[in-house]
């Protein structure tokens, strides 16, 4: 029998379950899409009912299809995370108390602000390498203890349990008995201290969160029990967590100091790896866990862009322009250029490296002649050129690039990811397996279940599909960086 690795990758906007071959390759795969929830204006929301359901009827149907042949069954799993998502549940009943608050969700962004007036922002960057901004989980915390009915009490009396979605798919998966997450996600929380790797008593007292809510930290590759046998009829070990940001970079086999991958999904996510040492950015950028295997943190530093595939999702969902995303490719290449159309994709505030959670979104140069096309395209560039100012942003900071790795829904449209070269000036990799985020959680899990022995067993599984070079010239590319960059300023100077 050979063994087989579940991945269960929870996003943003779907819940995937991927079961892979010990050499990397996909045997099966189910995803679910699910509700997203918008209260109010900048709220963002996720039921965790739904988020449940979905990953569980994923997993099954990936694992009935994996295993019908006979010839192979799931030795152990790993579990991947839309990060900075905030789960609160009652520790007796295991049911929430609230929403699932998102990662993107801004409700807090007056909060951030008056903290760091008051002149806490540099201590939370010194210990979490992190900003004060609402999109990370510690005062999405503090607005459920405050706001929502019974929070404080839950918490007084030591029965409300806080988690990333990690941690609270581990909890319903061992039917409470683990309460626990990885380094990883610990570290996009702005509780946890990066450099002493445990949770800081100073930043809890800050931001009002009681120590007894918050899971266990452990290492990104280890025990963590085993499922309900009711679950998929057996128990099985779950042995991998991080992340989905890291668990991309880990899936791409970013082991190497200064190796750089780009993930593009909702959002766009940028990660190099910086070894031993917390790198701290001028240019704010992120310092963060890139892992933690055997007790040693790897660390990293992130741009992070807040919508990226969103901004598609949008044309389809919002505009109606489009009726499926792998629409945009063609209609940007049915287009000589962008005609001057820039779409600054600002719905939730811009990322790394502006971080202002209060700007909104513009498009600019319309005309009458405007189309599904222009908009298409406009989106797929946003994207590109949100990317650019991150690369540019890392460079300032010290890393030399080469080339970069990518992955996510969107790299397989070939008229981004040449685009994309065009305006990075830089190799574009895309490996053939472009579904890094699960694979990362997959590896993991093998790691932990002892299946691979070290991380030079992964990197041997990596292959490349396509390359893409750069091929215009420098002025065309100023040029089209000038526009964007003006755009920018524009939406920036428009909040003042």
């Amino acid at each position: 029998m050979k063994d087989y690795l579940l991945a269960i990758d929870q996003g943003t906007t779907s819940s995937r379950a991927i079961v892979f071959d010990t050499a990397g390759g996909i045997v099966s795969q189910a995803q679910q899409e699910f509700p997203q929830l918008y209260p109010a204006g900048g709220w963002v929301e996720h039921d965790p009912e739904a988020i449940w359901k979905s990953v569980i009827e994923t997993s099954r149907q990936a694992m009935e299809e994996a295993e019908s042949a006979g010839v192979g069954r799931v030795a152990a799993i790993g579990i991947t995370n839309q990060r900075e998502t905030v789960v609160t549940w009652n520790r007796e009943t295991g049911e929430p108390i609230y929403n699932a608050i998102v990662w993107q969700d801004r409700r807090t962004a007056d909060v951030c602000r008056r903290l760091s007036e008051e002149g806490h922002g540099e201590a939370v960057h010194s210990k979490t390498g992190l900003l004060l901004d609402p999109y990370f989980s510690a005062t999405k915390i503090a607005w459920i203890l405050e706001n929502v009915a019974g929070a404080k009490h839950l918490a007084d009396e030591r029965k409300l349990a806080f988690g990333t979605v990690d941690t609270f798919l581990l909890w319903r998966l061992t039917g409470g008995r683990v309460h626990a997450t990885d380094a990883t996600n610990a570290s996009r929380t702005s509780l946890y201290n990066i450099i002493d790797q445990q949770w800081d008593e100073s930043l809890l007292a800050l931001f009002g969160v009681p120590a007894s809510v918050l899971p266990e930290v452990r290492d990104s590759a280890c025990d963590y029990g085993e499922t309900l046998t009711e679950l998929f009829g057996r128990a099985i070990p779950i042995r991998g967590i991080a992340g989905d940001q890291q668990a991309a970079a880990i899936g791409q086999c970013c082991f190497d100091e200064g190796a750089v991958k780009s993930t593009y999904g909702t959002g766009c996510f940028v990660l190099t790896d910086t070894g031993d040492r917390p790198v701290r950015s001028d240019r704010r950028l992120l310092t963060t866990v890139a892992y933690r295997l055997d007790g040693r943190t790897t660390y990293a530093l992130e741009g992070s862009i807040f919508i990226a595939g969103a901004a598609v999702q949008w044309l389809r969902d919002g505009l109606g322009v489009i009726e499926n995303a792998a629409e945009t490719e063609s209609l940007a290449r049915s287009l000589e250029g962008n005609g001057g159309v820039y779409m600054v994709p600002a719905f939730t505030g811009l990322g790394a490296p502006y971080w202002n959670p209060d700007v909104r979104g513009a498009i600019f140069g319309l005309d009458l002649s405007t189309g599904p096309a222009e908009l298409a395209r406009a989106a797929l560039e946003s994207v590109c050129y949100q990317t650019h100012d991150l690369l540019h942003a890392m460079e300032d900071d010290g890393v030399a690039l080469t080339s970069l790795r990518v992955d996510g829904g969107m790299v397989a449209n070939d008229w981004l990811c040449q685009f994309l070269a065009d305006v990075l000036n830089l190799p574009v990799d895309r490996p053939r397996i472009m579904e890094t985020t699960a694979l990362g959680a997959a590896f993991l899990a093998g790691l932990g279940a002892g299946i691979y022995g070290s991380t030079d067993d992964l990197i041997s599984t990596w292959r490349l599909e396509r390359r893409f070079e750069p091929h215009i010239c420098s002025d065309e590319r100023k040029q089209l960086l000038a526009g964007w960059h003006d755009a920018v300023r524009r939406v920036l100077t428009s909040q003042q």
